[in-house]
């Protein structure tokens, strides 16, 4: 399956391509620049391996949450290329490859990833080891304040793992919940190498989008909207 990956929901800038079975990709940490990486990464990537979009499968993108502009980049960048080739985008949790790369380099098989959502609060998901080590979602992705983080409580002993930036950026977070965290996985920005092999599982499963049906998991707004208030 030959698929490019797309993802800017962090500080991360992050393009990965997947072509007749090798591998090409770009990974720079660099604040505020996306607009300007964006683009010339994903040239490189497809030079790199003599493509073509309209040669591709399929689009994945790193769908968030995250930063708001951040995350637009990457969706405006996804839904141009999509309509220019004719192609779908397969949306993935850009929490899903935070937790994607630590099952591939780690032998931990549950990791809560916590990405910084500012004033005083983290985007929180937790995952399980899946089939072929895929990351499967273990309850909602979650605004949580810097606080006790009820999901992570249970009967006997903590196995569950940090990952995410979200951890650092908050110490306070990871002292207040220490007891039900068993470690630390070293692994805080999602690359989008990382989005490959779920987005590929999701495809196969039909989870395409439209360019024009594409809706970014900013969660914050799910959040604050009131079910029954007719708000959008």
């Amino acid at each position: 399956m030959n698929l490019l990956a797309l993802e800017t929901s962090t500080n991360a800038c992050s393009v990965a391509l997947v072509f007749n079975g090798s591998l090409a990709e770009r990974h720079v940490v660099q604040a505020k620049e996306h607009t300007r990486l964006l683009i010339p990464m994903i040239e490189e990537v497809l030079e790199k391996r003599d493509a073509m979009l309209a040669q591709l499968d399929a689009i994945v993108l790193g769908n968030g949450p995250g930063s708001f502009i951040g995350m637009r980049i990457a969706a405006s960048v996804a839904q141009g290329l999509a309509y220019g080739s004719g192609l779908g985008i397969v949306p993935v949790s850009s929490l899903a490859a935070v937790a994607a790369e630590v099952f591939a380099t780690t032998a931990v098989d549950d990791v809560a990833v916590a990405q910084d959502a500012h004033m005083n609060e983290v985007y929180l998901a937790r995952f399980r080891r899946g089939e072929g080590g895929l990351p499967v979602a273990d309850g909602e992705t979650l605004l949580q304040p810097v606080g006790r983080i009820e999901s992570l409580e249970g009967p006997g002993p903590a196995h569950v793992h940090a990952a995410g930036a979200g951890w650092k950026r908050y110490p306070q977070l990871l002292k207040l919940n220490a007891d039900r965290v068993a470690g630390i996985a070293e692994v805080s920005l999602p690359r989008a190498s990382f989005l490959l092999d779920s987005g590929a599982a999701a495809l196969r499963e039909g989870a395409v989008t439209e360019p024009a049906q594409l809706v970014p998991d900013y969660v914050r707004s799910r959040v604050a909207s009131i079910p029954g208030s007719g708000s959008s």
